[in-house]
């Protein structure tokens, strides 16, 4: 009988967002976006949905384009069985998706460990 080996905990990949989101690059962060969750989705890992973590934290500035991209990659994640997790926007950032509505849609984590653990957002 071999030894049982512990499972070593599988951290989601993370996707650092430019310091600029909108409509110059939102289609290339949109692919990036989508080639993650792909991946994701192609792995095997434990039980639970697969994530993508969307760092957010060096994101100064969002347009409208940018709020529609995240929305958009967050269905198809959610289409596809995966999970897109926002990583603590910046209060101006924060602010937009808040006021477009974005964020009831989006799930916004403040700190890595809870975006990390999922669950509860906000």
């Amino acid at each position: 009988m071999a030894d049982s080996v512990p499972a070593t905990p599988v951290r989601p990949p993370m996707v650092t967002l430019p310091r600029e989101l909108g409509i110059i690059n939102a289609d290339n962060i949109a692919r990036e976006l989508a080639d993650n969750i792909g991946r994701q989705l192609a792995v095997t890992l434990p039980p639970g949905t697969p994530v993508v973590i969307a760092d957010m934290t060096a994101t100064a500035f969002c347009d409208t384009s940018g709020v529609r991209m995240l929305v958009l990659a967050c269905r198809r994640a959610a289409a596809n069985g995966a999970e897109l997790r926002l990583l603590a926007p910046r209060p101006q950032v924060l602010r937009l998706l808040q006021l477009l509505g974005a964020d009831t849609v989006l799930p916004v984590y403040h700190s890595l460990p809870a975006a990390l653990a999922g669950g509860p957002h906000g």
